[in-house]
Order: C-alpha cells, then structure tokens, then sequence
C-alpha cells in the first residue's frame, strides 16, 4: 500500500506538469488539460480513486492543500493597494462580491431546493474568479488596457476575499449544525480562537521578517512551517478554526509596515502551482459523474443564474459613475470564470460537511465543477468574439518592456513616455527600481519571467521587449520566456561582449536576438557612455536633414535606438535597413563628446549670423 500511495503521488506530480505545459503550449487556463486529465483516469478509465487509495490520509491531504493555498491568496490581498487599481475593481471586490453572492445564493435556493445556509455557502464559494485562469484568456484575447487591468486585478484581490467569506459561512454551518452547543457560544470562540490566533502569528511572524531574526534561506521555509503550526494549533484549540486563521495570518503580513513578503509570496506561488495542480487532478478524479450527470436542468440554468444574472447585474451596479462605456461593461458581464480555489475549496468542505451529516453536502462539489467547466469552457471560446463584436480588443501593443533599470534604460524610458508610449521597467535591483519610481516610471520589482509577475505585472499594452540588463544568467531565461509570449520577432537583447565566450553554450535562435541597436552595442558600451554624460535624444528626420546627415554631425557616433513612424514603435537592430525614411522621430543615445561637438558648431553659426 505504501509503495502504491507514493507512486500515486509521484504520479500526480509528472501529470500536473504535463498538464501545465500543455496549457502554457496551447495558450489556454491550465485548469482545462488538468480537469480532463483527473476525469479522464477518474470517473473516465477508474484508474485514479484517490478514497480508495489515500484512504485516511486524503482528508488530511487536502486540508493541507487548501491551507497553503488560502495562505498564499492572503498574502496578495494588501488594502492600500486595492485602491490603487481603481474604483472598478475595489467596488467589485466589494459591492460586486456581495450582488454576485446574494444573486447566486437565491438561485440555488430555489432551483436546486438547498437550505438556505447550503446556498450561502456555495454562492460564497464561486464568488471567486483568480488570474490563474484570467491571465491566459487575457492573453488571447487581447481587450483594451482598462479592461485587462481590472479583470486582472479583480481576480488577483477576490481570490483571498472570497475564500475568507465561504470560510466564515463554512464555519456557522459546522457549529450549527452541532445540537450539543449553543450556536452563539461556539460561533463567538470559533471566531476568536480564528481570528486571534491568525492576527496574533502573523504580527509575530512580521517582527521576525521585519528584524530579519532568520537568515535569508530559511526565511520561505520558515514561513511555510510556521503556517502549517498555526493550521494545526488552531484546529486542536478549537475545531474547524485553522482555516480562518492562516487566511487571516496572510492578510496581516500582507499589510504590516515594514515587512517584504515579495520573496516569501514567489516561493508559496511556486509550490502552489504544483499544490494546486496535482489537488486539481485529485479531486477531478473523485468526482462522481452519476452526481454531475443529475444536476439536469436546474443545474443548468444555475449556470446561466451566475453567467447572464448575478455577473451583469455586479458589473452594472459596480460601473455606475465610471468612464467605462456600454461595450466595456457588457464585455466584463461576460468574462468571469471560476478557478481552482473554488474547486479545493468546496471539496474540503463537503467532506466536512458530509461527515456531520448536513443534507445537500454531496452536490456541492458536482456543482461548483459543473461552474467551472460551464465559465471556463463556454468563456474562453467566446470571449475573443465578443470581445471583436463589442470593439473592445486592444490595438497593436506598441509598449515596451526592458528588463534591466540602469540609467540608459530610464533616460530612454522617459523620452518614450514623453512621446505618449507606454514603458514598465523590471528590474532585480532596487536601487535602480527606486530610481525609476522617483521618475515616474512605472516599474516591477523582480524577475519578470517569474509565475509572481506573470500575476502581478501589468503588461496592458506591452507589445515588445528589450533585454538591456547585465544579468548574464537571467537574460537567456527572460527572453525565451517571452518569445512564448509575443513570438520570437518582438523580443531583442544586447550583444553582450561576455556572451562571446560562452556562445557555444546558447542557442542559434537566442544569439540571433542579440542584435538590439547594433551588433557592436552591449550594456558596457552603454553604460560607460551614459557615465561620461551621453544622453538620450529625439529628431525628426526631413528631406533637408535626413539619416545620411543626421549620423554625419555626430560623426558616425550616434546610436539609433527606436524609431516612430505614424504611432508605430520601430525598435532598431542589426536585422534592419540602417537607412531610415524621412518623416519618422528618430531616438537616439548621443555621446558626450558629439554633444559639445553639435553645442560648439551652433555657437560659431550663432555667432555668424550676429
């Protein structure tokens, strides 16, 4: 049996990453290859039965799972910033969660014949959209920059929301449900021992990041043990409380002053994926499809409750007094499909649930798979058409994101501003970051090829990048990452000097990328003519002064850097014509010298015509 679980396990591991891979190949949620994957060995072949095979140890699997996962979503869900993403997304995160749950909740109660605390509960449980399944469809979609931004968003911060309020209407089910206690008593000592337990270990977990009382390798370990201490020690103090506290233990780190969890919440993303993944196929693989099947049409149309009803109606009332126009607002009433929370979720609690005999706890599952697969499915095929109907699809993405901050990238980060182009900056040093912010620059701190910026980095707009970064190890990485993403043609590095001696050990297609603004320009070439005073420079090409000129009063010293051409952003590289066409703005890195070269001819013709 022992040898059989851990090749069960090991199994599950190989199969999450395939899945993964398949949806990152194919551009699609990774939730769709993983549900068709644990219903294919589960119900579909009866190879996977995880009761059977898990036996007593599966309950407390899954608690464990939900647990990292509930932590991880809290650690996203920082108050100030929610403010920051505009009023769309806080009123829905807000109001919009409410309308959604109440609209859901009465449709359950009367289509499906729940009790009223069942309906609660499961319209809590899909209030929740999360990024993992946004992202992906933001991305083949392609909507205008507000909307992609506030579906983001919304996804980012609702995640830990939702999850807290079908934690806090799971838990009044579970004391009421007790007929040896008084409901008000056992709620009241839930709630404290949940809530002041949470608030109490985070604070302490705060003071040690804050004080840095553990080396930096310890430090994501630590958090995650310490996590997993907290979920038990409040389960043994009062029952069913461990939920609540490490959601609440999440959110307190998520907004003490003076603590970076940046690092803490890269690690926990990173094992979620794999966490969340290899969950995802189990509980694929437990459900019953005798149960989905006899949903029927009351199911069915609790699906069109959630999709034509509570999802319009949230975005409608949440869009009152906003610039979104009517094609903005019927297009976000169309996207908003269910992810992985919901179903980790509901399955830990139907367990429960069923376990203390609660009636109706055996088609929660069924029916939040049966959202997921009906918004997930039906969405992500339709929402690219719609989006086309309504016109709300972003024009070409003329923006440009450079990985690396240093001085050049921020001097040619504010002349492409200036000119209306929209630039973000990423950057592993914060001093440069720092930098950028005081420029007004929008920026990200860390890799940006990482599963953290793939959530949190706002890429509305970005159609191009530039590696311009001296970190030899990550700029391979980075560029291949997003070749994936924009294709190989809009991705360029610089030709490093130090590439040259290891060129054997990257690819032909990498190496060709390294052409951005020449082949003879590196990032110590630009670097040294920034620190002896070159500056960025912008000029309109004419029939009097074209490129042949232009490069002639610099004597061939200039750089061309980027083009534009009738709102077009024209990136300069090896692989193009250097003899550029009038009428374009050409920018430019004008060394130090050729500038007193160009101040010293003006001051003799000045001088002249006086």
């Amino acid at each position: 049996m022992l040898e059989q679980i851990t090749a069960m396990l090991a199994l599950l591991g190989v199969l999450s990453l395939f899945c993964q891979w398949i949806g990152w190949k194919l551009r699609l949620p990774a939730i769709l290859p993983l549900l068709l994957c644990g219903l294919l060995l589960g119900p579909g072949l009866g190879f996977l039965q995880p009761d059977a095979i898990f036996g007593d140890l599966l309950f407390p699997i899954i608690s464990l799972g939900v647990a990292v996962i509930l932590f991880e979503g809290a650690l996203t869900l920082n108050f100030k910033e929610i403010k920051e993403h505009g009023v769309m997304v806080t009123r829905l995160v807000t109001l919009g969660t409410v309308i959604t749950w109440a609209c859901i909740a009465v449709g359950t109660f009367y289509l499906l014949d729940f009790e009223w605390s069942m309906a609660l509960l499961f319209g809590a449980l899909v209030v929740v959209t999360g990024p993992t399944v946004i992202v992906p469809m933001l991305r083949s979609v392609r909507p205008k920059t507000e909307l992609a931004s506030i579906l983001r968003w919304e996804g980012i911060v609702i995640d830990p929301i939702g999850a807290l309020l079908a934690v806090l209407v799971f838990e009044y089910i579970a004391v009421a449900a007790d007929p040896t206690t008084h409901v008000l008593h056992a709620l009241s000592a839930m709630l404290a021992v949940g809530l002041g337990f949470g608030v109490i270990s985070g604070y302490l977990v705060g003071l040690v990041l804050r004080n840095n009382l553990l080396p930096h390798y310890l430090r994501n370990t630590a958090v995650l043990t310490l996590m997993l201490a907290v979920f038990v020690g409040s389960n043994l103090l009062q029952e069913e409380a461990g939920l609540l506290s490490v959601t609440v233990m999440g959110i307190w780190l998520a907004n003490m002053k003076g603590v970076d969890i940046a690092d803490i919440l890269e690690f926990k993303e990173t094992l979620t994926v794999l966490l969340i993944s290899a969950l995802f196929i189990l509980l694929a693989a437990r459900l019953n499809a005798d149960a989905l099947l006899s949903l029927g049409w009351e199911g069915l149309a609790l699906l069109a409750v959630v999709m034509l009803i509570a999802r319009p109606l949230s975005i409608w009332c949440c869009g009152i007094g906003t610039s979104l126009s009517k094609g903005d607002k019927w297009f976000l009433s169309w996207v908003a499909p269910r992810g992985i929370v919901a179903a980790a979720v509901s399955s830990l609690f139907a367990i429960k649930l069923e376990a203390i005999g609660i009636e109706g706890a055996e088609l929660i599952v069924p029916l939040v798979f049966l959202i997921i697969i009906g918004t997930v499915v039906i969405q992500s095929l339709t929402a690219g058409k719609w989006a086309k109907v309504l016109g709300v699809t972003a024009d070409s993405s003329q923006g440009l994101l450079m990985f690396g901050a240093s001085s050049f990238s921020r001097a040619l980060a504010k002349t492409l501003q200036s000119k209306g182009i929209t630039v973000l900056l990423a950057d592993n040093n914060w001093d440069n970051i720092r930098q950028a912010r005081m420029d007004n620059i929008p920026v990200y701190f860390g890799n940006p090829a990482s599963e953290h910026a793939e959530n949190h980095m706002n890429m509305a707009g970005i159609g191009r990048v530039l590696v311009v970064s001296p970190y030899r190890q990550l700029n391979p990485l980075v560029s291949f990452y997003f070749q994936d993403v924009f294709g190989e043609e809009k991705v360029y590095g610089l030709n490093n000097s130090d590439t040259s001696s290891a060129r054997h050990q990257l690819s032909e297609s990498y190496l060709k990328r390294l052409c951005l603004f020449g082949e003879a320009v590196s990032y110590s070439k630009l670097a040294s003519l920034m620190a002896k005073g070159a500056s960025i420079k912008s000029t309109r090409l004419t029939e009097n002064f074209n490129y042949a000129k232009f490069m002639a009063q610099y004597s061939q010293g200039a750089i061309p850097l980027i083009y534009l051409q009738e709102g077009k952003v024209r990136v300069i590289n090896a692989e193009m014509d250097t003899e550029l066409p009038v009428g374009v703005e050409l920018i430019s890195l004008i060394p130090a010298d050729a500038i007193k070269l160009e101040v010293n001819i003006d001051s003799v013709e000045n001088g002249l015509r006086e």
